[in-house]
């Protein structure tokens, strides 16, 4: 590995747009979500300004704001979206839905990147509980907005490089 050098994104946001599809459901808890990585990437060097923030109303309805947002390819003022990121929470109640919604949500996350070749930082919580996701939205566990916000952020540059 000492003559291989590895090849991997910077974490620079300057002159780069993003945009966040977040969840209503569970909101106390996804608001968070989009604080932590509108923190992210305005720390990286991202405008405020960049940042357009969609919210939908559950988890199954993220895919299709993302659909949309990567199709368009711009932000509201027509700059062109370098990365999306995917917040929301999904906790385990007593019926399989649970399983449905997760199942559907991560598939559509992905599909969109992989179409649109087009990085998606994935930060869906998918809890057992509300504790667990409170934890996850900014307490012992960090905050996995911040790092799915960090994780676009990355990937936006990793795929500049590697495109011609």
């Amino acid at each position: 590995m000492s003559q291989v050098t590895p090849q991997a994104g910077h974490l620079v946001g300057a002159g780069r747009k993003f945009a966040i599809v977040a969840s209503r459901f569970n909101e106390r808890i996804v608001d968070r979500l989009i604080e932590g990585a509108v923190d992210c990437l305005v720390r990286h060097g991202v405008e405020a300004a960049d940042v357009r923030v969609v919210k939908v109303p559950g988890a199954w309805e993220i895919p299709l704001a993302l659909e949309e947002l990567a199709r368009a390819g711009e932000t509201e003022e027509g700059k062109k979206i370098d990365g999306l990121i995917a917040l929301g929470a999904v906790i385990r109640g007593e019926t399989p839905h649970f399983d449905y919604v997760c199942s559907a949500c991560a598939s559509g996350v992905a599909g969109v990147s992989e179409r649109h070749r087009l990085p998606v930082g994935f930060g869906v919580l998918t809890c057992d509980n509300s504790p667990q996701a409170e934890e996850r939205a900014g307490g012992k566990a960090g905050n996995k907005g911040w790092d799915a916000a960090l994780a676009a952020l990355e990937m936006a540059d990793l795929v500049r490089q590697l495109r011609p």
